[in-house]
């Protein structure tokens, strides 16, 4: 079994559905009382988040990159970036790392492809809706990508930040989600990407209509896979 070296605390609301989803995915493969090597570094977002505000990618770069390296020196064989939005600058991340990366847009538009689907929707922080660093793995591997309208874009961040991260869950909220999804899949979307590790735990599979693909779970099964080939 190869050790998972997971980049985390973003929020740490999230990073514990990893930790649960890829121990039981490990039990599950492998019985008895077989879970996860992995070593988790969990950051203190209230720093990281700031830099995001403020435009400072680089502060949060070099803050990933040190952790990534101390990883990789700690002995994990490869890398899990616990997080939609710090994929953005994953080049910074991994700046001297010599193990795999696992990225999750690659991940997500494989399991997109596996359901033939072609166009889809993209629901995320302000970063990830709006900038190429996500959506061009998609684009590169043939799907287009809608994503919601202004209005409804910081809908989704406002409810991201001040509420799934700090683990409040709220049906008004949830309903104000299934509405902005609604109406992508009226302009066309075939199913919806939970391109925010946090909104898995407010959406459901059962609460719409069309195929749903949560990051947090796809990446955290990719994980598994890898570690037990």
């Amino acid at each position: 079994m190869k050790c998972i070296g997971l980049i985390g605390g973003m929020s740490w609301e999230s990073t514990i559905e990893y930790y649960r989803v890829i121990n039981e995915k490990v039990k599950n493969r492998l019985g008895g009382l077989n879970s996860a090597k992995c070593i988790l570094w969990s950051v203190n977002f209230e720093e990281i988040e700031l830099y995001q505000r403020t435009n400072e990618w680089d502060k949060c770069g070099k803050i990933l990159n040190d952790i990534a390296k101390n990883l990789e020196k700690m002995g994990a064989d490869f890398l899990v970036l616990t997080t939609n939005t710090m994929h953005k600058i994953s080049e910074m991340v991994l700046d001297g790392v010599n193990i795999p990366f696992l990225h999750i847009a690659d991940m997500t538009a494989d399991e997109i492809i596996k359901e033939r689907i072609s166009t889809i929707g993209l629901l995320g922080t302000k970063y990830t809706m709006t900038e190429d660093f996500y959506k061009s793995k998609l684009i590169e591997k043939g799907i287009s990508v809608i994503v919601p309208e202004e209005n409804d874009q910081n809908i989704i961040n406002e409810i991201i930040y001040e509420e799934l991260c700090k683990g409040i869950i709220k049906d008004e909220s949830r309903n104000k989600y299934i509405e902005i999804i609604n109406k992508m899949l009226k302009n066309g979307a075939q199913g919806i990407i939970l391109g925010c590790t946090e909104i898995g735990l407010l959406i459901k599979q059962e609460n719409i209509a069309a195929k749903m693909f949560d990051t947090t779970l796809i990446h955290a099964k990719k994980a598994v896979e890898y570690a037990l080939e």
